[in-house]
């Protein structure tokens, strides 16, 4: 058999297909699983070499028989990072290439913008700054800077934390798309502290206060002792592509002192609101 009958053969056999592997852990569908993944990306790095290319040339640079090539691309064509040229029959990048892109220059520009303003507001005020994005159903933080008042305070960055429980959580949820809002408003609210709100009308009402006045505030709701306050940074065209907080334990961060650091938060936040090109 020679080699090109092997290649054909083991990329029309059902068992080697990535949509219909078990994907066992340490097993042959986890292997062939993870080659299907690398295959997948060697064909957006192709399209990204060439512009454009037909099936025949895809399979030729990956060594794989064309109908493993045409495979891989219904499943990126499907997930819009590939598109087909109807007229020549070739495909290139899709849209959804640049939404991925997109995506990622935002949380880059958002926390290298953020630099100096977190800084500042975490000398200002010595205690913990963070930046965070949303990710799926949590926020997670890619940008911290530390006040003198927080040098023992626990590390956030990288971090996902819970929407409903936390100062940035609420101020991007309550930013969401009303039916994506919606949507995770009836999942079940899971429960931290004796102050987490777990009913989803109240939680509903506390997002709807967030929009109004431009910050959210948070005491012992994710953990005992500790407070916050968060405000949405907006990219150029006003959408929230992000959230600044303050945060530290409730004996600094009291209920008296807590409105002027939301207050500053909020103006940071404007801030960096203006160094992504929003009110130019």
């Amino acid at each position: 058999m020679t080699r090109t009958q092997k290649q054909s053969d083991r990329d029309e056999n059902p068992t080697e297909n990535p949509a219909e592997s078990t994907a066992k852990p340490g097993g042959r569908g986890a292997a062939s699983a993870v080659q299907s993944v690398d295959r997948a990306v060697s064909v957006l790095e192709i399209l990204a070499r060439h512009g454009e290319a037909g099936v025949t040339e895809i399979a030729d640079e990956l060594d794989v028989h064309k109908s493993t090539a045409f495979r891989l691309l219904g499943v990126l064509e499907n997930r819009g990072l590939v598109a087909q040229a109807k007229d020549r029959g070739k495909y290139y990048l899709g849209a959804g290439v640049l939404r991925l892109a997109g995506a990622a220059a935002v949380r880059l520009d958002v926390s290298q913008e953020g630099v100096p303003v977190c800084r500042e507001l975490a000398d200002e005020l010595g205690e913990t700054v963070n930046i965070a994005v949303l990710d799926d159903d949590a926020a997670v933080n890619i940008m911290q800077a530390r006040g003198t008042a927080s040098v023992t305070a626990q590390n956030w960055l990288g971090r996902r934390t819970p929407l409903h429980a936390t100062s940035s959580g609420k101020v991007l949820f309550a930013h969401m798309p009303p039916t994506l809002r919606e949507g995770l408003l009836a999942r079940p609210l899971h429960r931290f502290t004796e102050r987490t709100v777990t009913v989803a009308s109240m939680l509903r009402g506390e997002l709807d206060t967030v929009v109004q006045q431009g910050y959210a505030i948070t005491v012992e709701e994710l953990e005992i002792g500790l407070a916050a306050a968060a405000s949405p940074i907006r990219s150029h065209d006003g959408k929230v592509i992000a959230s600044l907080s303050v945060s530290g334990p409730v004996y600094r961060l009291s209920q008296e002192r807590l409105p002027e650091v939301a207050k500053r938060t909020e103006e940071a936040a404007a801030e960096l609101s203006r160094r992504m090109g929003y009110g130019f």
